[in-house]
């Protein structure tokens, strides 16, 4: 059985649904992993995420990991329930009233405690030796920051063949890419770096996208970032990515054409020149 098949009981469901007895297994299962001397802080932003966010705290409830860690949220000014489930799973949530992932990270950021930050999305689900693969991956490889694969749930709209032939192709160009370019590798849903350098480059708050990518590229100064390719630090998500690109074909044609006309730039390194932020991407000053 996939690890991720019993949270899929409860994603995309309204949390009023959920078991009470799912919440309080989570509750107790969260609150004998909290540590009061964290070595990783395991960091879940959400914005209107009561569907998806018992699911992605399920899966947190049950990492195996040797290091100490502590679990806390960031509710960003959610409309829904979404604090309400953090508070029943016995997580510490903040509340971080500035709409945008930028702010969301910050404040989690802001709040840890642990020597290493590891990025959560309350849409995601994450297996159990996820955070231990992630801080080995620091410590043993004395990296600033590592960021993994991801993949998505067969579903009836979704075949596995087509999935696994996409995740495919997109795994290998991410490999690639990875030796010269690895901040081009990093998605926040499964990014972790150290907290202290983080804190010190900080998060950028003023676009809409790409703040890990951009808190990547900041970090490398001062050490590595690492690409972890082991499906223990595999994280299982939802197709809002992909719906929005209208399908999994379609998505697949988008990110192919792309690559192949950016396929050159694969093994060249990424100068400061290159950067550049995209008048779509910034958030508009009120």
């Amino acid at each position: 059985m996939k690890w991720y098949k019993k949270y899929l009981t409860v994603y995309e469901k309204p949390y009023a649904e959920a078991a009470p007895e799912i919440v309080a297994e989570v509750r107790d299962k969260i609150g004998r992993l909290q540590s009061a001397e964290p070595v990783a802080t395991v960091s879940v932003i959400g914005y209107n995420e009561e569907r998806h966010l018992l699911a992605c705290l399920w899966s947190l409830s049950e990492q195996q990991c040797r290091y100490p860690i502590e679990i806390i949220g960031v509710d960003n000014n959610s409309k829904d329930r979404t604090a309400k489930v953090f508070e029943a799973c016995g997580v510490p949530c903040h509340r971080e009233m500035q709409p945008g992932c930028g702010h969301a990270r910050l404040c989690g950021l802001n709040h840890a405690r642990g020597r290493y930050h590891i990025n959560i999305d309350a849409d995601t689900m994450y297996p159990p030796r996820y955070v231990e693969t992630m801080v080995d991956a620091l410590i043993e490889r004395k990296l600033v920051g590592v960021s993994s694969l991801w993949g998505y749930f067969p579903d009836r709209e979704h075949s596995a063949f087509g999935l696994w032939f996409y995740e495919s192709m997109r795994d290998f160009y991410l490999f690639l890419q990875s030796f010269s370019r690895p901040q081009r590798c990093v998605r926040g849903l499964v990014f972790a770096y150290d907290t202290a350098l983080a804190r010190k480059v900080g998060i950028r708050t003023d676009i809409i996208r790409g703040e890990d990518g951009s808190l990547a590229w900041s970090l490398r100064p001062y050490g590595k970032i690492g690409f972890v390719r082991k499906r223990c630090a595999r994280a299982i998500t939802g197709y809002g990515t992909i719906a929005q690109d209208g399908g999994l074909m379609a998505s697949f044609f988008i990110r192919a054409k792309k690559g192949l006309r950016d396929a050159w730039k694969i093994v060249i390194p990424t100068r400061k020149s290159d950067i550049r932020d995209q008048e779509s991407n910034l958030l508009k000053k009120k």
